[in-house]
């Protein structure tokens, strides 16, 4: 190739690389209005960042994910989040993890993290693991997991984790942003405040309104 080829091939491979990196980032949270009077601007995508000579160990730190949370609740499961909230010094970094105890029979009900692809690994227990494709598919991936067993949850799409073993489990979540967001399907439909119209649900799902009536009360 010659001198003025090998120069084009450059000039275009650095135009190529500019234009894919010349985007907007993932969004951070569920939403960030635009605000033009800036003094009252306080909501950035992500969080402020300190001093990076004010930085230090503990900014990186966090303590306690060996310990069993409390499943005595109505699905008999607890995530313990580590995000951005938790270590702050995730800040930018894309990545954050979770702890997550079933009971027997516990259940991580259906949800979605709209910003983050989840990879799971059993530590303890026996798993029972799906998620679901988008329409018009709407296909379900499930597995049975056992201990050192991984899975893979793509991003924004619903899936769910039931205890099916005898005993207690214990599973580790590592998520590709420093706050996943999490979407849990039942609360929003049936809890969201105020309340979804039961006109808009019974048409939906094709049920009677006392249906609809019932399972909002259990929110």
């Amino acid at each position: 190739m010659k001198g003025g080829q090998i120069c084009l091939t450059i000039a275009i491979l650095a135009l190529a690389s500019s234009v894919a990196s010349a985007s907007d980032p993932g969004p951070l949270q569920d939403f960030c209005a635009a605000i033009n009077d800036t003094k009252n601007g306080v909501f950035v995508n992500g969080k402020f960042c300190k001093d990076p000579k004010l930085a230090n160990a503990n900014d990186f730190f966090f303590e306690g994910l060996n310990k069993p949370a409390n499943t005595s609740n109505s699905v008999g499961s607890k995530v313990t989040a580590v995000n951005v909230q938790q270590i702050l010094g995730l800040n930018t970094l894309g990545i954050s993890l979770a702890r997550i105890d079933f009971a027997p029979k516990g259940l991580n009900a259906p949800h979605t993290h709209p910003r983050a692809t989840e990879i799971l690994v059993v530590e303890e227990g026996t798993l029972y693991v799906g998620f679901v494709t988008s329409n018009t598919d709407n296909r379900l991936f499930t597995k049975v997991l056992n201990k050192g067993d991984v899975f893979v949850f793509p991003i924004g799409l619903i899936h769910f984790q039931l205890n099916v073993g005898d005993g207690n489990a214990v599973a580790f979540a590592f998520l590709g942003s420093q706050n996943p967001g999490v979407i849990t399907i039942a609360n929003a439909v049936f809890g969201s405040n105020p309340p979804i119209s039961p006109e808009v649900l019974t048409k939906a799902f094709q049920v009677d309104k006392n249906v609809i009536n019932y399972l909002q009360k259990q929110f």
